[in-house]
């Protein structure tokens, strides 16, 4: 078995390695390091972490993160779509247009149903 047959792996490996942790380091080792009480507090979810399990919490933050990710998720598809107009033509277009309506009804939905008030 011939192991330069592997080297174009391990260099794949390597070079991932290296990819994923120098930014770390290099972040550890140069970026400024005043911690302070704020910075040290946990936080997450818009609640303190170190209270009663049992509390009740505001849904309205993970309806809104939902919301983000359905309509991020759509527009995702907008680059694509920009990309192949060309080739697509004119049904492509009118296909594009009645998803961005859908998009634009679903939108003006849930602004009026309140879903995006943060009070």
């Amino acid at each position: 078995m011939n192991l330069e047959n592997y080297l174009p792996v391990l260099l794949f490996i390597l070079v991932g390695l290296g990819v994923g942790i120098a930014p770390q380091v290099l972040g550890h080792l140069l970026g400024p390091n005043k911690p302070d009480a704020a910075k040290l507090s946990p936080y997450e979810c818009g609640f303190e972490a170190f209270e009663d399990a049992r509390m009740k919490f505001d849904v309205r933050y993970y309806l809104v993160a939902i919301l983000f990710i359905l309509f991020d998720l759509e527009t995702a598809f907008f680059f694509p779509w920009g990309v192949s107009m060309r080739e697509l033509g004119w049904n492509g277009f009118l296909v594009m247009m009645s998803f961005i309506a859908e998009f634009v009804v679903g939108f003006w939905y849930i602004w009026k149903k309140g879903a995006l008030d943060w009070e």
